[in-house]
């Protein structure tokens, strides 16, 4: 005999945004349901309860180079800009990274502290920001409704501090290590003069240097961990107690030597709230190892990916179909030591990215950023003439903005994967697609799916005893939404 019941079970509310190489730019689909097919399904299945590392944000850089862009054309597009970014309707960044001083994507050479020998910064300022980079800021806060952490790191000390008075390469002289320290404070200071708190810094960017091609800094692992014990740490906990500080900074397949020395015992490692990296060591390797490694040396700490970009190329102008094609080439191509050029291939770019965020929240990463948020369609501007590819492109002289596949892509994560959110386990049955999965703070969860082979795929995803099925277009990336409303009542069938 059969007989109804009502029980109680959740409700599970689903939408599904889709990028794709067929022209979805994340879009929401309003068909993406299956019916009917059982054996090529791929079963996805999500635990929730068993939870990994808490999202720090997603984002992007704040670069005079982008600034000075958005000062160069009509309000309206930057605004629309900003809001794409910033904004509800747009990616919802929660995370970015500035440079103190310059750096390649600036105007030029400059530094805050410009007269040498002014051991006690008393010519320190700011101007050199207050045209350009200062403002995209303060915008960027006034749509941002969550807000967002700033990161700052400076690619060199002024010349007059380092041992060949230059601001290429070098190091910095120990008669300055105090001196560098209170170059952080005050920047600090300065900024929250201008309404802007920085979250923390990078200790140096790139600190193993980048061929002293523009302004860099070399420190070794043991040399940046004692500036930061005995010099910039003391100095941040007495004057800014709630900054952090990251150590390392550079590619990844270093990540051992670095940890190893930021945390080798309490006393180098209380200063440090974690490590930041970047992605150019390979164009498809994203190390995982090095990452597990460097979460098992500090469970508790940071692992933030601080810059990543499309390099050593020239934007592809309202050319979608170029973002999803393996023709991408990367420094290395060229110029990477035989033994590593195997690393280099050719790549195409939003597969890049959504393989690296995925690979990098998968193994303990909690934060993800890009590079400049918008350059020209040379790439730059950039005084070194270092072209490289960013989200947004603009061409000033025209007032056009190309929002390339890269701004979609990163969206996937950043608008929809929130800070506190909660990275956990899940099965994946098919290696040809790569998945990662996060609970919010309001308890939503985003799925994001990356299908890098050109057949679709039929999922399945299993959240307790609930199965939800979608279609996926190939060479595509989806962010699923889950809702759960609970203790809704359901009419169930039961045989008696």
């Amino acid at each position: 005999m059969i007989a109804s019941c009502k029980i109680k079970q959740d409700v599970l509310i689903v939408d599904v945004y889709e990028t794709s190489a067929i022209g979805n730019n994340l879009k929401k689909l309003a068909d993406f349901s299956i019916e009917g097919i059982q054996n090529s399904l791929v079963k996805i299945n999500l635990f929730p309860s068993k939870k990994r590392q808490k999202i720090t944000g997603f984002g992007g850089s704040f670069t005079e180079a982008s600034a000075y862009l958005l000062n160069n054309i009509s309000k309206k597009n930057r605004d629309s800009i900003i809001e794409a970014y910033f904004g509800e309707s747009g990616a919802k960044y929660s995370l970015t990274r500035t440079h103190m001083n310059s750096c390649d994507f600036s105007l030029g050479h400059y530094s805050y502290a410009p007269i040498a020998g002014d051991k006690n910064l008393e010519n320190f300022t700011i101007d050199e920001d207050k045209n350009d980079l200062i403002p995209m800021i303060l915008d960027a806060k006034k749509v941002s409704k969550d807000g967002f952490k700033i990161l700052a790191s400076p690619w060199t000390a002024p010349p007059w501090m380092k041992d060949n008075i230059s601001w290429v390469g070098g190091k910095l002289l120990p008669e300055y290590y105090d001196t560098w320290a209170l170059f952080f404070s005050k920047y600090v200071t300065a900024y929250k003069q201008e309404g802007i708190d920085i979250w923390g810094f990078t200790v140096e960017n790139e600190p193993l240097g980048n061929g002293d091609n523009w302004e860099s800094m070399q420190f070794s692992p043991d040399e940046m961990t004692n500036f930061v014990q005995h010099h910039l740490g003391p100095k941040l906990k007495g004057d800014y107690p709630e900054v952090k500080i990251l150590g390392y900074d550079q590619n990844r397949e270093h990540l051992k030597e670095w940890v190893d020395s930021q945390f080798k015992n309490e006393e180098t490692s209380k200063y440090f709230d974690g490590t930041a990296i970047h992605w150019y060591a390979s164009t498809f390797h994203y190390f995982p190892e090095e990452l597990q490694y460097a979460h098992q040396k500090a469970p508790n700490k940071y692992l933030i990916q601080s810059e990543a970009c499309v390099d050593a190329e020239v934007p592809k102008w309202k050319n979608d179909a170029w973002y999803w094609k393996k023709e991408a080439t990367d420094w290395g191509w060229d110029w990477a030591p035989e033994k590593d050029k195997h690393m280099h291939p050719k790549y195409a770019p939003v597969h890049r990215y959504a393989r690296d965020i995925i690979g990098c929240l998968n193994n303990w990463v909690d934060g993800w950023m890009d590079w400049n948020m918008v350059l020209n369609t040379q790439g730059g501007p950039n005084w070194f003439k270092n072209w490289c590819v960013a989200p947004v492109i603009v061409d000033t002289e025209k007032d056009e903005v190309y929002f390339t596949p890269l701004y979609y892509a990163l969206s996937h994560f950043s608008k929809f994967i929130r800070p506190e959110a909660t990275v956990f386990e899940l099965e994946n049955s098919d290696n040809e697609i790569m998945v990662t999965a996060a609970e919010n703070p309001d308890g939503t969860i985003a799925v994001v799916v990356f299908n890098e082979t050109n057949q679709s795929k039929n999922i399945q995803l299993s959240l307790g005893n609930q199965n939800i099925t979608v279609k996926m277009n190939g060479q595509s990336i989806q962010t699923i939404v889950i809702q759960r409303q609970e203790n809704k009542y359901s009419l169930t069938k039961i045989d008696i």
